[in-house]
């Protein structure tokens, strides 16, 4: 049986042309599309889809928060990640996520179809960057006894997080996730209290170096 995919990025081009690569395959077939973290999880719940292909980076929730939930929720569907960067920290983050492989945008024309195959064999998916920073980490945790940190913000602190970062007022924010302004304020007081932060420039900066935007 054909394989059937969610593809999620915020671009439609992007989207239509990873389309025509994935649907020129007979094992592969995309059934559902989305335009950001949010609509992934609502189409990965809702229809019947066995791999959800996630942007990174998407506006309001990240492919990395995406696939948190869809895993919560759905666990039975595969996930890969897609980027436009070679990001060991984005690449970390992906598989603490519950994503099966990483797939650069670069040559996703090369490199799909098969990450998409593995996925569903139940079999990683690394490029060789990713490769040399999984034996980097794991040589630097050896000799240090260190671990990646899991984040102390809940995913809807993230998300407002995100949102902050990218500029948003706090009704705009409330407006988006269709909660009060003093939802929003309350949550924003809880993760800057959480992170020892006072200011949105601050919360900016943690946002970059956690992966919730890119540069």
């Amino acid at each position: 049986m054909s394989t059937r995919i969610l593809l999620a990025d915020d671009h439609a081009l992007v989207r239509r042309g990873l389309r025509l690569i994935l649907d020129a395959e007979p094992d592969l077939t995309v059934v559902a599309e989305a335009a950001d973290g949010a609509e992934a999880i609502e189409a990965a719940v809702a229809d019947e889809v066995d791999l959800a292909i996630l942007d990174i980076a998407m506006p309001r929730m990240t492919g990395i928060q995406a696939a948190r939930e869809i895993s919560r929720r759905a666990p039975g569907i595969r996930i890969l990640m897609l980027s436009m960067y070679d990001n060991e920290r984005y690449f970390f983050e992906a598989l603490k996520a519950g994503a099966s492989g990483y797939v650069l945008k670069s040559v996703a024309d090369q490199d799909l179809m098969e990450a998409c195959r593995a996925a569903m064999r139940g079999e990683p998916f690394l490029y060789q960057g990713a490769v040399t920073a999984l034996v980097r980490d794991y040589l630097r945790r050896d000799r240090q006894g260190d671990r990646l940190p899991d984040s102390i913000l809940t995913p809807r602190e993230e998300e407002i997080v995100k949102l902050i970062a990218e500029g948003h007022s706090a009704r705009e924010i409330a407006g988006t996730l269709v909660i009060s302004v003093k939802t929003v304020d309350r949550h924003r007081a809880n993760i800057l209290q959480k992170l020892g932060m006072r200011d949105r420039v601050a919360l900016t900066r943690y946002a970059i170096r956690a992966g919730l935007v890119e540069l």
